[in-house]
């Protein structure tokens, strides 16, 4: 059985594509792991806060020492390690928003990446602790940044890459819906990015 965490950012809701994608990444997974249980966390509807200096200083304060402050700052962030700790398997839909990935994205990367707790530093090398975690990203956007003239402005999948990757995730798989607002492509990029899934092995 897989623990599946299914991480929703857009704030599209039901019209969203990067959504659509990710049910469909999830409805193979559920080929592939009959008994696989998913948990979602929609994080558009129930953003995590942006960090401030109550939850830097929550993060930096030993354990036992923590103030009830503390402990409520550090809450979120507790909460979304324990979670990806438990997943074998995590699904991230990402819209792409001005070559970016959407604030309440990273607002949830920046309460996993903690020092220490899924991070350490090894004579000035960084290792990660959030190890054995298979990764898909459900990448959707209205240009084509895979390829062609707006390559160059792919910050997405690199930049999430490697914040994963440093704390663990290396095993990641990309999955693209783009150029949906496109004439020339927008009305075969969602057959091209399902075709592209149902051909993936799971």
């Amino acid at each position: 059985m897989k623990k599946i965490l299914n991480i929703i950012t857009s704030a599209k809701g039901e019209a969203s594509v990067s959504n659509k994608q990710s049910n469909a990444i999830l409805e193979r997974l559920a080929a592939a792991y009959p008994e696989s249980k998913v948990h979602t966390h929609d994080l558009a509807k129930h953003p995590f806060p942006h960090l401030e200096e109550s939850h830097i200083a929550a993060f930096y304060t030993p354990e036992e020492a923590r103030t009830d402050e503390n402990k409520a700052a550090i809450k979120h962030s507790d909460n979304a390690i324990k979670e990806i700790l438990e997943a074998d398997i995590i699904v991230i839909g990402v819209p792409v928003y001005n070559f970016g990935i959407p604030s309440t994205l990273k607002a949830w990367i920046d309460h996993i990446v903690r020092a220490g707790v899924t991070f350490k530093y090894e004579n000035g090398v960084p290792v990660g602790y959030v190890t054995g975690k298979k990764v898909y990203l459900s990448i959707a956007s209205g240009a084509v940044f895979s390829e062609g003239a707006y390559k160059s402005y792919d910050f997405v999948e690199p930049y999430l890459r490697v914040v994963f990757g440093f704390i663990g995730m290396t095993d990641i798989t990309v999955f693209r819906v783009e150029g949906t607002s496109i004439p020339q492509t927008k009305d075969t990029a969602w057959t091209k990015a399902l075709d592209t899934i149902n051909n993936f092995a799971f």
